[in-house]
């Protein structure tokens, strides 16, 4: 997902997001069954990208890896797009998480409560539409020690962690739009599948 810009000084080098059109974003991601130095290196990277391209959430598969990693910053965001988490049905410091980085990650709506809002996406750079979900969501995952985390979320970090996990499973927000609104985007998306590359 896409986000206002945050300051943070280089400490890897940023990777290429791909963009609408490449084969890596209709994927399903391969599960991570070891989390080896590689994999610590791509969360790294992916963080870096992340933030280098003003974004709140990254997924593998928007740097060309088809496995189930994403990476997700809501904090330089919070002010105008809060978030709330809880652990064990305690209320935690959304901070806490942040950066967050899920490997192996589920998701399950809590509760019946939808909401509506913007959404955009770093392989679309300059499309935004309102995508409906669900208000609150459980996401269990490992962490990047491999521990097991388990958290419920609202707000941007909800959104967030349902876009991204979408990603891995090579479901973009533009699937969830009406063919009409869709149709609309039709002029840019043809701009980024001309520029996307094979695997």
């Amino acid at each position: 997902m896409s986000r206002q810009k945050k300051d943070k000084k280089a400490t890897t080098k940023p990777l290429e997001v791909v963009k609408y059109g490449h084969p890596a974003l209709r994927s399903k991601g391969r599960k991570i069954e070891k989390i080896d130095e590689s994999i610590l290196t791509l969360a790294e990277e992916m963080i870096e990208t992340m933030y280098e391209e003003d974004g709140c959430g990254l997924a593998a598969h928007q740097v060309g890896r088809s496995v189930q990693l994403a990476v997700i910053d809501v904090m330089p965001a919070f002010e105008d797009r809060p978030s709330r988490a809880w652990v064990g049905g305690r209320e935690i410091e959304v901070g806490s998480l942040m950066p967050l980085v899920m490997i192996n990650p589920e998701i399950h709506a809590v509760g019946d409560e939808r909401t509506i809002e913007t959404e955009g996406c770093l392989s679309m750079p300059g499309l935004h539409n309102e995508v409906e979900r669900p208000a609150r969501v459980r996401v269990v995952c490992q962490d990047i020690d491999g521990s097991t985390l388990d958290f419920e979320a609202e707000g941007l970090l909800s959104r967030a962690a349902q876009h991204e996990v979408d990603h891995l499973h090579g479901i973009l927000f533009i699937d969830y739009l009406s063919p009409e609104t869709l149709a609309e985007h039709q002029p840019l998306l043809r701009k980024f599948q001309a520029k996307s590359f094979p695997f």
